[in-house]
């Protein structure tokens, strides 16, 4: 069987702490922290469009910083849904990452639901990401990525 070894490297924010998204949930810092530490970054499948039915590549780097869940990975054109998922990456008409995960623990409040701990299942690419702000972009390889991808835009 041959196999395409062409990869797209990504990174960006899946998630960020402390701001609402669309459906009023707002995560806090440490939120994933045990199931980071539980599942590792190889344990967290990387989807397209929250579909389950393909994975499309892998997390490579996956933590929490000071301003949020931080991933880095690598997205493969060996099926339909990673080869749709790689050239519309590739065309930038896709950009947005979406997290799957359970409630561990959350507090709710009148405006919002604070996320306390999270299992964290998959991080997938989306088309509209339930936090606006969650972005990829693309890198040249796993040694051009940088720490801090989206310092620019996180301040806007």
């Amino acid at each position: 069987m041959k196999y395409n070894t062409k990869a797209v490297f990504i990174e960006g924010y899946a998630s960020l702490f402390d701001r609402a998204d669309l459906a009023a949930d707002l995560v806090r810092r440490g939120a994933f922290s045990a199931s980071l530490l539980s599942r590792g970054a190889g344990g967290i499948r990387m989807l397209f469009q929250h579909d389950v039915s393909e994975p499309v590549g892998v997390w490579d780097s996956i933590r929490e910083d000071h301003k949020g869940l931080w991933v880095r990975g690598r997205v493969f054109a060996d099926g339909p849904a990673g080869k749709t998922a790689s050239a519309l990456i590739s065309k930038a008409a896709i950009d947005g990452l979406s997290i799957g995960f359970q409630t561990k623990r959350a507090k709710k409040h009148k405006q919002y639901r604070e996320l306390l701990e999270l299992e964290l299942w998959e991080i997938s690419i989306v088309t509209f990401p339930m936090l606006p702000q969650a972005r990829l972009h693309v890198v040249n390889s796993a040694d051009d990525a940088v720490e801090n991808p989206l310092a620019v835009r996180l301040a806007s």
